[in-house]
Parts: structure tokens; C-alpha cells; sequence
């Protein structure tokens, strides 16, 4: 496969996405500190979600029994508040340079399929980068790290989990956007905002993914896989599909 070589600006879009993914990681290891250190002293919300207002009201006005402890609440939750805002500064600057990116086109072409919005599109596009330098879907499959592994000798042929070679920020990406198809398919109205622009063949391949997808998922549900098993198979489908999208993109780019 071609290595493909950023310019500046894709590069440095690259890298601003990836520190958005920190971000969001830092966010989460936080909050499970926070969450943690009250089990561990005996405080358990009793609401059914999480992070919610009702939840954040709730971690604002604990007063905790020793001093500090106090301080060690007080220190997670402006840390907390901390990483949230830095992810909301990081996308800002993610939208504004979206306007002028050269490959603004095809992010919108993506964020015409399901799950994918607009910093789900800007990171598959920055990671993978040309998508015709991959002559066929399976290759880049591999590059992902999605297609098993194998360890053979012989006429003896064993294969296990999956690779993970590659580049890592674009599998996890595809694998948490494989949830999305677990769902019967259908045009919801954001869905149908975003693909107000798009052109004709991408809405219809962006259905066609839906329907196979889906229908995937539930046949595995059925067989008692797994759920990341089932996750990790829908989303190297997954790949297959948003590489038919960027080679094609790119080929009618070209023409013109």
C-alpha cells in the first residue's frame, strides 16, 4: 500500500483531531476517578443515568464527612469541568478550519451516512487520508487492523482475535460507530439534514450501508456473538463501505 504523506494543513488537522480523541480519553478516565473514590467511600447515586444535570446537581452538593475528601471531590470535578471545555474548544477550532480544508467536501459526503457527524467524518477522513491508494476494500481493512490474525505452519492454518495494526484513532473510531447499525434502518431527521446537500449516489449508498449493516448486525445478534464481536464484524463491513465512498469521491474529483 502507498504511504500516504500529508500536507501541512491536512497534517496539522490530523493532529488536532487526535488531540480532540485525548480529550475526550482524559474526560473519561476522570470521571471514572470521580465515580471510583465514591464507591470506595460507600455514595452511590441512585438516578438511573450518570452525568446527567440531575447527576452533576447531585456531585455538587455532596459534603463528604472528612475534609480531604472534600478537596479530593472539589479537584475531580473541576477537573472534569476542565476536559469538558477543552473538548469544547478543540471542535470549535475543528469547525473553523473545516471551511477551508481542501477535503471539506468528501467530510460532508461522509457525515451523509449514519453515525457519522461532523467529528466522526473529520477523523476518518484525517486518518485515513487518500482512499485510493488502497486498491481494494480488504487492504484497507488490514490497514486498520480489522481482519484477523493468523498464525499458521504448514497445512495448518489458525486464526485469532483481530490484528490491531495500523492506524488505531480510525478502528476505534469505526468500531464505536458500528453501534449505530444495531437498530433497524432509518432516516432520522438530523440524518436527513445532513444529507440535504449530498448528491444523489451518496444518499443511496449511504441506505444501502443501513440495510446491509443492520440486517448484519441482527443475524449476529442471533448466533449469541459476543457484543464487541459483533461490533468489530460491523464495523470492517463498515470500512468496506466508506472506502466505496472515498475512492468514488475522489475518481469523480479527479474527473472534473
Amino acid at each position: 500500500v502507498a504511504v500516504n504523506i500529508p500536507d501541512s494543513v491536512d497534517e496539522a488537522i490530523r493532529d488536532l483531531c487526535r488531540a480532540r480523541t485525548d480529550a475526550v480519553d482524559d474526560l473519561r478516565r476522570a470521571k471514572s476517578r470521580l465515580l471510583a473514590l465514591l464507591r470506595r467511600l460507600g455514595y452511590r447515586y441512585d438516578g438511573k443515568t450518570h452525568w446527567t444535570q440531575k447527576h452533576r446537581n447531585y456531585l455538587r452538593g455532596l459534603k463528604l464527612p472528612d475534609a480531604a475528601h472534600n478537596h479530593v471531590l472539589e479537584d475531580n470535578i473541576a477537573a472534569i469541568d476542565f476536559h469538558e471545555e477543552r473538548i469544547a474548544r478543540l471542535e470549535e477550532g475543528m469547525l473553523q478550519l473545516l471551511e477551508s480544508w481542501q477535503r471539506r467536501p468528501l467530510v460532508e459526503a461522509l457525515m451523509a451516512f449514519k453515525g457519522f457527524q461532523i467529528v466522526a467524518a473529520m477523523i476518518t477522513v484525517s486518518e485515513i487520508g487518500t482512499f485510493s491508494r488502497f486498491e481494494h476494500p480488504k487492504k484497507l481493512m488490514a490497514y486498520l487492523g480489522l481482519v484477523p490474525s493468523e498464525n499458521s505452519s504448514g497445512t495448518s492454518r489458525r486464526q485469532g482475535g483481530i490484528s490491531k495494526c495500523g492506524n488505531p484513532h480510525a478502528r476505534w473510531l469505526l468500531v464505536e460507530q458500528a453501534t449505530h447499525y444495531r437498530v433497524p434502518p432509518n432516516v432520522s431527521p438530523q440524518l436527513s439534514q445532513r444529507q440535504g446537500g449530498a448528491p444523489r449516489w451518496v444518499r443511496e449508498l449511504s441506505w444501502k450501508t443501513q440495510t446491509r449493516l443492520s440486517h448484519r448486525f441482527a443475524q449476529l445478534k442471533k448466533r449469541k456473538l459476543h457484543h464487541n464481536k459483533i461490533k468489530v464484524t460491523i464495523a470492517r463491513e463498515l470500512a468496506a463501505f466508506v472506502w466505496e465512498l472515498g475512492t468514488r469521491f475522489e475518481a469523480k474529483q479527479s474527473a472534473n
